[in-house]
């Protein structure tokens, strides 16, 4: 990876972070689903969509070439609380807090630290917008990495059955959340 990207500067030669558009929708939509429906998490159009309006400032497409291979949703949200999967947004908080609701990169780029890649862009829009924490709920064995990258699990959350068996709710603080 090539330096710190900032909103459309590269994260390698031919990936770009910019914020997440009206237009992205059928990827994003797409993308999701592909990572999420065979483990029942799928949330579809309307609740990511919900999510996104809550605040759109905070919010990412990973675009190669033109196409968007991933994407990451957050939003402001009360510490130890997580959104509720089984319905849209209804709320807009005002927080201290930004949860990370989706991160999700196209198959075919995991594995090349394009995800950490995003995680830097993503703390480092959050410091400079004043956000004090970052939190998440890691799924599928995520939290293994993710205590790695500086987060701590907080294991008195209890995280609703939809997001899965093996769920946890994580947090860091914005300033030092390392991000390599």
């Amino acid at each position: 990876m090539s330096g710190d990207p900032v909103s459309g500067d590269p994260v390698s030669e031919d990936l770009r972070i910019r914020p997440l558009t009206d237009g992205d929708w059928d990827a994003v939509v797409a993308l999701e689903h592909d990572a999420y429906a065979a483990d029942g998490l799928s949330e579809g159009r309307e609740a990511l969509q919900s999510r996104a309006r809550s605040s759109p400032d905070t919010c990412y497409v990973l675009e190669q070439q033109g196409a968007v291979r991933g994407y990451l949703l957050s939003l402001p949200y009360p510490p130890l609380r997580c959104p509720d999967l089984t319905q849209p947004e209804r709320t807009a908080y005002a927080s201290a807090n930004l949860h990370v609701h989706d991160l999700v990169i196209a198959e075919d780029l995991r594995g090349r630290e394009v995800a950490l890649g995003f995680m830097r862009h993503f703390r480092e829009r959050a410091e400079e917008q004043g956000f004090e924490r970052i939190s998440m709920v890691a799924v599928r064995g995520a939290d293994i990495l993710l205590r790695l990258l500086g987060y701590r699990a907080h294991r008195e959350v209890t995280v609703p059955e939809y997001y899965g068996r093996r769920a946890v709710y994580m947090s860091a603080p914005v300033m030092s959340a390392p991000v390599r």
